[in-house]
């Protein structure tokens, strides 16, 4: 599967070396100028990642991504701006971005931010970084291989586990913002061995991370935009199935 990026950067300079450094990965990269630019791009494309200027002519990172968000709420963003100040940083991430990057960023570090968002190794610095593993939101072969080849079995405890697993985010989501990660990490533990029986690869991993730093805003964007991602195709295929009958 190829990677889509939509970079979205005014400053024709800023642009080029961003696109360049994504593309190395490999990716494919969508770019564009304006917030307007930017939906137009979008609603042409899906993408499996926002790289966008917290500035731009015509409205701010922000505001742009909450529009992109009302349409496609699961994929991930990074915001990236030359301010250093950190309540400008507390304002983008507050606004949705799972982290952002200071300018003029090193194109290893840009590689890394990437790959850590999207679920992949990190990049290599090896004269081209590389992504080494696209992790798929359901690995196929590994959940029929926990339940011995039962298909049927499969798709039931699949249904089971997307049932309870808005309740299960809210739980960790709730517990790290309490200030309580022995609760949370009894969620995990219990998510993460799900998600081996589910064949969830994306999301198992994420929750991997999240045990591992559980203070991490990134780590929890991770694991919430991997959540994300399994509930928005669950909530297509209800509404598929619904047209069907009808």
């Amino acid at each position: 599967m190829t990677t889509r990026i939509l970079l979205v950067e005014d400053d024709p300079v800023s642009r080029a070396f961003l696109g360049a450094a994504a593309e190395a990965l490999p990716a494919i990269v969508d770019v564009a100028g304006t917030c307007a630019a930017a939906m137009d791009c979008a609603m042409h494309g899906a993408h499996d990642l926002w790289l966008i200027d917290a500035n731009l002519p015509d409205d701010t990172g922000a505001a742009l991504l909450s529009r992109l968000r009302a349409r496609f709420p699961a994929t991930p963003a990074l915001a990236h701006t030359a301010s250093e100040h950190p309540d400008d940083h507390a304002a983008l991430l507050a606004a949705g971005f799972i982290e952002v990057l200071v300018k003029p960023i090193a194109v290893l570090d840009l590689q890394t931010a990437i790959c850590r968002t999207l679920g992949f190794d990190r990049a290599i610095p090896d004269g081209g970084a590389r992504l080494c593993a696209n992790l798929p939101d359901w690995d196929d072969a590994a959940a029929l291989a926990a339940l011995k080849g039962e298909q049927a079995h499969v798709l039931a405890l699949r249904g089971l586990f997307l049932d309870d697993l808005a309740l299960q985010r809210e739980t960790v989501v709730e517990a790290l913002r309490n200030g309580d990660p022995q609760r949370a990490q009894r969620s995990l533990h219990m998510l993460r061995a799900s998600c081996g029986f589910v064949g969830a690869a994306k999301l198992g991993d994420a929750v991997r991370a999240l045990e591992s730093e559980p203070q991490s805003t990134l780590a929890l964007g991770r694991f919430q935009a991997a959540v994300d991602a399994l509930l928005s195709q669950d909530r297509i295929a209800a509404t598929a199935a619904a047209t069907a009958r009808t």
